[in-house]
């Protein structure tokens, strides 16, 4: 009988946890086949590389279009439907939530990295030199940068903000007698729209027509119902999706290894950055974020993180929390949270909350100013903690999106946007695993946010039946009750 009791349980446990298993196999055996594939001696090409990632791209695309249908969905349903002094305690309570984890991981990275010193250890096979090719150019303040992220915060049209953002350019104008070349604050100010859903501008709209929808009442139900219907309609469409992501993430994750031009930066001058990043995002993964979740749910977290495994796989597939995104709130669904704290908290989260960006960003740019020689005062480090947590919220959930917003954090301490070269050659690898990091603090937010918000929800439900049950005379004495 023990016997076929464990037999029955072993059984249960694969059935429930097969898409995971399968999910990590992929990943696993992408890494092998990926390094199988660069040792056979073979020069792969380009092409080559194409067609080992197509599946992985379709896979991807499939993700990256339920993004904006989700994300509007989930949020205006979820605001709709929660109460409106409840929705604004849900609300403050995963922002506050969100940026006391991306300041304890920014004060992370820069204890290490100061207390490790990676760049001072690798100085001496630093040549000064950077690779020939450019990441980005800079050719924008950081003050522009800053001032887009909140222009996107109110888009001038909805629709656009579904397929694009706002960009501050500066541009020289030799005909210009204002203009001074090489003094970029002097270019003439141009403002273009890039390639990629605003999705802070999303965000923010949906928010307020959430509130809109609550503030109506028994008006907005027609569209209240649309927008949760839409929600599920998405959800479903994720479960299918998602089926996919073992075979997904095993032809990205071979692609990616294939076209790596060299391994040797890993375990070469770079190391000991690959390593002072890696800690920290371990350190922060399962330190800091496992402490608040004790603090604020009296609970243990490795049973919800056990659950979590076929969220991290896609995660470190992808690189990407945005397209991890539908995933995560099937993931939270399943724990039995909530699902109107779980559809309006995660969405926020994939938006504004970039633990591992912000703890990367600090490390990178104090890592290339010990490389450069460059002096780091008290308030250059301070500088550099507040720029990078402006700039992970400001990153857009895609892969190696980091690096661009890199370029003002370098500013900060006043190195040129080439420098972001340095560390390109390990920056992918660090991408996947900081994502991870991004999409496990979203989901354990979500559960934190529940459980604080468990009491208010309860309350809620017992308003609401209170409503349903109550006569013409009972209800304006709750009416009243309330004002």
């Amino acid at each position: 009988m023990p016997l076929q009791i464990r037999r029955n349980g072993c059984i249960s446990f694969l059935r429930e946890n097969l898409l995971t298993i399968l999910t990590v196999i992929g990943v696993l055996s992408g890494t092998l086949l990926g390094w199988t594939l660069r040792a056979s001696g073979y020069q792969w090409t380009r092409r080559d590389v194409m067609y080992f990632q197509y599946p992985g791209e379709l896979f991807l695309r499939m993700l990256k279009c339920l993004i904006v249908p989700l994300l509007v969905s989930s949020i205006v349903s979820a605001i709709g439907s929660l109460d409106l002094s409840l929705s604004g305690k849900v609300g403050l309570r995963a922002i506050i939530y969100y940026m006391t984890t991306t300041i304890c991981a920014v004060m992370l990275g820069i204890a290490l990295v100061t207390t490790i010193k990676p760049g001072k250890m690798s100085s001496d096979s630093f040549d000064g030199n950077v690779t020939t090719q450019k990441v980005v150019t800079k050719d924008t303040l950081t003050s522009d940068t800053l001032l887009d992220l909140i222009r996107n915060v109110f888009p001038e049209n909805i629709a656009q903000a579904t397929i694009e953002s706002y960009r501050t350019k500066l541009s020289y104008d030799p005909n210009d007698n204002r203009t001074v070349k090489g003094h970029i604050e002097t270019y003439k100010i141009e403002g273009s729209y890039q390639k990629g859903s605003n999705v802070l501008g999303l965000v923010c709209f949906s928010v307020v027509l959430g509130i809109t929808l609550g503030k109506m009442g028994e008006q907005s139900r027609p569209l209240q119902n649309f927008f949760h219907s839409l929600s599920e309609a998405m959800m479903i469409i994720t479960g299918w999706v998602i089926w996919l992501s073992p075979l997904g993430v095993f032809f990205l994750v071979t692609a990616k290894i294939m076209e790596i031009p060299s391994f040797s930066e890993l375990v070469g001058r770079l190391g000991m950055y690959f390593m002072t990043v890696l800690l920290g995002l371990f350190l922060h993964g399962f330190g800091t974020l496992s402490v608040l979740f004790i603090l604020a749910t009296k609970k243990l977290p490795c049973r919800y993180i056990a659950k979590m495994g076929q969220v991290m796989a896609t995660a470190f597939g992808t690189a990407s929390s945005s397209a991890t995104m539908p995933i995560t709130i099937g993931c939270c669904d399943d724990m039995g949270l909530d699902p109107r704290i779980t559809r309006f908290v995660i969405p926020i989260g994939a938006t504004i909350n970039m633990d591992g960006t912000a703890l990367y960003e600090a490390v990178a740019a104090i890592f290339i100013a010990q490389l450069r020689k460059v002096d780091m005062s008290f308030g250059k480090i301070v500088a550099v903690s507040v720029t990078a947590t402006a700039a992970s919220i400001g990153a857009a959930g895609i892969p190696q999106a980091g690096l661009v917003t890199m370029v003002m954090v370098l500013d900060t301490v006043n190195l040129p946007a080439e420098d972001v070269s340095i560390i390109l050659a390990v920056d992918w690898l660090l991408d996947r695993f900081r994502t991870t990091i991004n999409v496990v603090c979203d989901a354990l937010g979500a559960i934190i946010v529940a459980s604080l918000s468990q009491g208010d929800i309860e309350k809620s439900r017992a308003i609401q039946n209170d409503r349903e049950h109550a006569t013409s005379h009972e209800l304006t004495e709750l009416e009243k009750g309330e004002r």
